[in-house]
């Protein structure tokens, strides 16, 4: 039970008090001192015990029971109309005869005063398809190569040279099983995502997991005519997602906040290639190991052909 924020005494306290009064016959300046209130306040409570017992102690609402100030429902649900609509407020004002602050009451409490508000972003639709195998995500996600630097006394950076150049992680990740396969490649050219596309397959060949299906955004190695092909004489059907809806492919975009979280930015590495050398270790740990949220706790090798199998 909520309790006024400035509320002397609780439930309990405003019983006992109340009992004091009737109970033992104790005045109501001697029952309010004892429990540091007013005598009204004492008052107040002794009267409600009596009338209601203990129900009567809650704290009531202070909203009053009329309102006639208060706009009619009517005209509320033709602003929200008219808001709906996509006019702006100050038009609604005008147009309906009421002020432009009532205007923006209604509309806050509507929950209609932004105007993204007006166009939701559309539930996210949780899927997951039968089989290991039936679909593979595919993204990629740019690392910095970077080397070890010192801080000198005076504050400067030593050993800080030319920017090193920039990474590819490449992520495979099987829709049903949610097994990972990844590497750590030089760009994002079409033949390396191909290169890719080949290991990957082999990877999970390897588990007992044929793929059949692909999805991917929509960056130039995926639109590419090479890979076009390579998807054709693997015989693997390939989907790309709507552009800027990364929510399509959020297997691959997850996994990649749980790497970067739980493998690169986990510990100060010396140099990238420190960091690099971890990856597949902690690939394995992944696949084998690490409790899945979606899986029921369980690791992704619960759900291979390989793990149904032993």
């Amino acid at each position: 039970m909520d309790i006024h924020q400035n509320a002397r005494l609780t439930p309990y306290s405003r019983e006992q008090l109340a009992r004091k009064v009737i109970c033992t016959g104790c005045t109501l300046k001697l029952a309010a001192a004892s429990f540091n209130v007013s005598a009204k306040t004492a008052g107040k409570w002794v009267r409600r015990y009596r009338a209601e017992g203990s129900d009567g102690l809650r704290d009531r609402s202070s909203r009053p029971h009329r309102s006639p100030r208060r706009l009619p429902e009517a005209l509320r649900l033709s602003v929200i109309e008219l808001r709906r609509g996509y006019m702006p407020g100050y038009q609604i004002a005008r147009r309906s005869a009421v002020s432009v602050s009532s205007v923006s009451r209604i509309l806050r409490r509507a929950r209609l005063s932004r105007w993204r508000d007006l166009n939701p972003p559309p539930p996210v639709v949780r899927y997951e398809h039968a089989a290991p195998g039936d679909l593979l995500h595919l993204d990629i996600k740019g690392m910095t190569r970077f080397g070890e630097v010192s801080l000198r006394g005076d504050g400067r950076l030593r050993g800080k040279k030319e920017h090193p150049g920039f990474l590819a992680l490449h992520v495979a990740v099987d829709d049903h099983s949610r097994m990972v396969f990844a590497q750590m490649l030089a760009d994002q050219k079409a033949e390396t995502t191909i290169g890719f596309l080949h290991a990957a397959v082999e990877f999970f060949a390897s588990h007992g997991i044929g793929i059949r299906a692909l999805l991917t955004d929509n960056g130039s190695s995926y639109r590419s005519r090479q890979f076009r092909q390579a998807c054709q004489q693997m015989a693997i059907k390939h989907s790309r997602t709507r552009p800027y809806t990364p929510r399509t492919n959020g297997k691959a975009e997850r996994f990649i906040q749980t790497a970067m979280r739980e493998w690169a930015y986990a510990k100060h590495w010396t140099d990238s290639s420190q960091r690099d050398q971890h990856l597949q270790s902690w690939i394995h740990y992944y696949n084998h190991e690490r409790p899945h949220g979606s899986l029921n706790y369980k690791p992704p090798i619960s759900r291979s052909q390989e793990g149904t199998t032993s």
